[in-house]
């Protein structure tokens, strides 16, 4: 809105009395003072009052977040990762199961392919070299270059991955010992808490990009595990594998997917919760496969008491005015699974695991992966009205996910 010019006060106007002199006439007689005319008093103001402290409605706006102080602090340990791996030739789909399929797959038997190049994020982890990035970054390649923010360059080798969770672990070797960063609680995060991501968009390395987190516990489609933290911090190609902090430092999700009509930016990133990846990292860092907790069952919908009216846990629960829960209902048993074996049935549903309320069938695969397989877990059910708690020896949760 263009700035408006107030109007220029208008200037006085002197009255100045002409003055005769040097006159050899006499003066003249000057009339006789008319009256004077009453002047109208100008009306009076009231005191002014002395103003009063206001108390704030609200609460006290605080300074904003030193994200300069945070960037020098975290940014040393923020990586660029560089990767090269070939292009294979697919056989195209119309050409399965004819004659041409082994013309074609002859034809490209040990021809050189040229190769892809392509570019992410990470972060250093241990001083010794451990770097965290996304399995989608260095999936399939043959050669990771990291790239640290002083510009040296290390050829990088691939520890583990794990596709479920999107998270891949390499180790670099620097002979000497490197800045890093540690994992914080993703658990403790508030929606409207301040949060930085640093990475390398669009091959731009040691870019910061600030921005709150705007929601959690998100589902976006990539798997079982999905719990996205939610934020609107800048976050492009390029920054997959870079990491997300808190105001302390700490790493609390590292940056994954983004949702956006064009590629870019457009408001909404996702980043991996540090409470689900830190677990990962450690078996992968360990050179281990990543074993998941599994109960052999099938899962059905969440069953839910609904105040005033009659759901499926009221009337296992025996009337309205028992307390409202919400549970996940077992739809099938894995003969000879760990839940079969435990006890559990078709019908019954799982309200609880450890003494923690279950609210979704999501969160409750979640809970169980988390517990290493031959360790046991409280499962607590609703059967026939009736709540009981089961003790069950978890087992390994099959590649297929079944």
């Amino acid at each position: 809105m263009p700035l408006r010019h107030l109007p220029r006060a208008l200037a006085g106007v002197l009255a100045i009395p002409l003055l005769l002199a040097g006159c050899d006439d006499p003066a003249p007689t000057p009339p006789p003072p008319a009256p004077p005319t009453p002047r109208a008093e100008a009306p009076r103001l009231p005191a002014p009052t002395p103003a009063q402290p206001v108390a704030p409605d609200g609460p006290v706006v605080r300074m904003a977040p030193d994200f300069e102080r945070l960037a020098a602090q975290v940014m040393p340990a923020v990586v660029s990762i560089a990767i090269t791996r070939e292009a294979r030739p697919t056989l195209p789909p119309e050409l399965r199961g004819t004659p041409y399929e082994r013309f074609f797959r002859d034809r490209f038997r040990g021809r050189m392919q040229p190769e892809v190049q392509g570019a992410g994020s990470g972060f250093i982890i241990h001083p010794d070299g451990l770097v965290v990035t996304n399995n989608h970054v260095v999936g399939q390649a043959n050669r990771v270059v990291v790239s640290l923010l002083d510009g040296t360059e290390l050829p990088a080798r691939i520890l583990g991955t794990d596709e479920l969770t999107d998270l891949a672990v390499l180790r670099i070797e620097a002979g000497r010992p490197l800045p890093y960063v540690a994992f914080g609680a993703s658990s403790a995060l508030n929606i409207g808490q301040w949060v930085m991501a640093a990475g390398n968009p669009f091959g731009l390395g040691g870019s910061v990009t600030k921005g709150i987190v705007s929601a959690l516990g998100r589902t976006i489609g990539v798997s079982i595990f999905d719990d996205f933290i939610q934020t609107d911090a800048p976050i492009n190609p390029g920054n997959s594998g870079g990491p997300l902090f808190a105001l302390s430092g700490e790493v609390i999700g590292i940056n994954t997917a983004i949702y956006s009509p064009t590629g870019a930016y457009a408001g909404i990133g996702f980043a991996v919760p540090s409470d689900l990846a830190a677990p990962i990292v450690e078996q992968l860092a360990a050179g281990r496969q990543v074993r998941r907790g599994w109960l052999g069952v099938s899962l059905g919908g969440v069953a839910a008491q609904q105040e005033g009216r009659r759901g499926v846990l009221s009337g296992l629960l025996g009337g309205e005015g028992a307390e409202p829960e919400q549970g996940v209902v077992i739809a099938g048993v894995v003969p000879r699974g760990p839940a079969d074996r435990a006890g559990i049935r078709e019908g019954d549903v799982i309200v609880a695991v450890d003494g923690e309320r279950v609210q979704g069938t999501r969160e409750l695969v979640r809970r169980v992966a988390g517990k290493a397989p031959g360790e046991r877990a409280s499962i607590t059910i609703l059967r026939d009205g009736r709540r009981q708690d089961v003790t069950v020896q978890v087992g390994e949760r099959p590649a297929n996910g079944g």
